[in-house]
């Protein structure tokens, strides 16, 4: 739990006091574990402020039943201070009541944290490798890179705020066959810069635009030494001149949406320095690779030219893989099993924890990825966590119909077509927050005249303008009435305002629920929760001008009420902030 001072870690740690005081007590025996117990709002508001599963957990280790050993939680959590009721509901959960002044209290704590209000030490300091886009150097980013981009980045941010300290990282596979097609197409618009007619782009090639001023740069650097030169002279140096130019591309596409990494790992780099040969070796010593044969493909008869050939075989089996993996092909060439694994070992040896964003077409290969690192792990006799987390393509839409092709790419839309659709001013706050309203393995459509909508059904538009509704409240206020946020007067507020707050308090507690579920999108769903409260509060406003925000007849009321205004505001900026998406002050 976090040792901030906030509501919920504050009465966490009452509740951990009281279970210490029962195991003082010899309620509870010394070696109690207190790990599964949780601290958290009712289901039903009318319950009360807390609720704890505390007896449902301890009563197996204290050799009672749950509403015996409730019974003596209750009596001393009634006992503490702020602590109103502590009430038994179904088989032995503890319900809370709390006095006003702690809402009032956690409003001060907003306020006086600000920018760090839900930061957690949660992880404490625990290095977490994000790996996410890792998109073949080929072309532009496009849509189906984008969500996993999206996802990689806020969880990135979510666990940083949560205590972790992330690096963000991008593999680039320039190692494969379609690095060497990159290659022959860029040469082909090379030569096209220097006067040739190409004609139509060959089948096999890459026919994207996105190619010509590739190729109008290599000719302005290399002149036309390479024109009619054969291809085994050019196709090194093309490969290593279009890799380092469709990265340069795909850099600038990734920041339209403020994706930044910290590191870029190439594939090529890798077997340069032999990294998959060692990783060979030192699997070899830990008996997690052995020489073996392959069985004959299943469910159906090999082909005829199928012959059993002997290969360096991973012991996947061993990690609940459903066969060993070859991790280098019969001509001796990797596997591209067998560079990732030796990838996965080079980032375990910086990190303690990896986590992989993969599109879900890539689920395929989970497992054995999966076992490669838990072999790491026992070898080294430390855990290394590792999480793969799926992300689905999405469905670009316009008006209810799909969107195939651009002419920019050839046969997909880029984020740099979707940004100057939507205008830049606003397209990386749309793309990054519509990208999150969906668990990231739920299928996903983006429309592009939905993710526009002034409307209560678009989440994006719906929280910032809350914040934009917050910050003109306050303007207006400070404008006409000269009234500012002030604390002096909270104690004014009522039942309506303290209910604001609890949905306020729930962020660190939310944050921390998301970095260990590693779920960004959580964060994205209780933004959207708290500007439907606000907006709730403000329309009791139209029907009862006592509710309003700004009073002429009590500027002391009015003045907590700004007060609470601009704590939703701080919260709702700093859940933006894991997001990535800018908080606007102004619609």
């Amino acid at each position: 739990m976090t040792d901030m001072k906030t509501l919920y870690s504050a009465y966490s740690g009452t509740v951990d006091a009281v279970l210490n005081g029962l195991v003082a007590d010899g309620v509870l025996p010394s070696d109690a574990s207190f790990k599964n117990v949780t601290l958290e709002p009712p289901r039903d508001p009318s319950h009360g402020d807390l609720a704890t599963n505390a007896a449902m957990v301890l009563a197996k280790q204290a050799k009672t039943n749950p509403r015996a050993l409730a019974e003596q939680i209750a009596a001393k959590l009634e006992a503490e201070a702020g602590v109103v009721s502590a009430e038994i509901a179904g088989p032995g959960f503890i319900n809370l009541r709390l006095e006003s002044g702690a809402w009032l209290d956690e409003l001060r704590a907003i306020t006086e944290l600000g920018d760090d209000y839900g930061r957690s030490t949660m992880g404490a300091g625990t290095s977490v490798n994000v790996e996410y886009v890792s998109a073949n150097p080929t072309g532009p980013m496009h849509m189906g890179h984008c969500r996993g981009a999206v996802v990689g980045d806020a969880l990135s941010s979510l666990l940083e705020l949560a205590g972790h300290t992330v690096t963000r990282e991008y593999y680039i596979n320039d190692a494969g066959g379609q690095v060497d097609v990159l290659a022959r197409s860029a040469h082909l618009r090379y030569r096209e810069a220097l006067g040739d007619a190409i004609g139509d782009i060959p089948e096999g090639l890459y026919p994207g635009d996105y190619l010509i001023p590739v190729g109008e740069a290599l000719a302005k650097t290399l002149g036309d030494a390479h024109k009619d030169a054969p291809e085994e002279e050019w196709l090194p140096v093309f490969r290593a001149e279009a890799v380092a130019r469709m990265m340069d591309l795909i850099k600038s596409d990734l920041a339209l949406l403020g994706i930044h990494h910290d590191t870029f790992s190439s594939e090529a780099d890798l077997h340069k320095a032999k990294k998959p040969d060692a990783a060979e070796t030192w699997l070899r010593e830990h008996d997690f690779v052995y020489d073996g044969v392959l069985e004959a493909p299943k469910g159906k008869a090999p082909p005829e030219d199928w012959e059993p050939v002997e290969l360096p075989l991973f012991r996947s089996t061993k990690f609940g893989d459903d066969q060993d993996r070859p991790i280098k092909k019969s001509n001796g060439a990797w596997t591209y099993f067998g560079a990732d694994l030796a990838y996965h070992m080079q980032k375990a040896e910086s990190a303690d924890e990896l986590i992989d964003i993969w599109g879900a077409d890539h689920a395929g290969t989970v497992k054995r990825i999966k076992a490669a690192v838990a072999a790491l792990s026992e070898g080294k006799g430390k855990p290394t966590p590792f999480d793969v987390k799926l992300v689905q393509m999405v469905q670009l839409m316009r008006a209810g119909e799909p969107v195939k092709m651009s002419k920019r790419s050839g046969n997909f839309i880029t984020i740099s077509d979707m940004v100057e659709e939507l205008g830049s001013d606003v397209a990386k706050n749309i793309i990054r927050f519509t990208m999150l309203t969906r668990k990231p393995e739920a299928q996903m459509e983006f429309d592009f005249a939905k993710v526009v909508e002034a409307s209560k059904d678009n989440p994006v538009w719906y929280v910032q303008y809350a914040h934009a509704r917050i910050q003109s409240t306050i303007r207006k206020a400070a404008d006409d009435e000269g009234v500012s946020p002030s604390a002096d007067h909270i104690a004014q507020l009522g039942d309506e305002e303290i209910t604001l707050i609890r949905r306020a308090a729930q962020f660190p507690r939310e944050v921390e629920a998301a970095a260990k579920a590693r779920e960004p999108h959580r964060i994205a769903f209780y933004l959207y929760d708290l500007a439907t409260d606000l907006n709730a509060f403000y329309s009791l406003g139209n029907t009862d001008t006592e509710k309003r925000f700004i009073l002429k007849q009590d500027q002391g009321l009015s003045s907590g009420r700004l007060f609470l205004a601009a704590a939703i505001g701080q919260v709702l900026r700093n859940g933006l902030r894991v997001l990535g998406v800018e908080a606007v002050d102004r619609m």
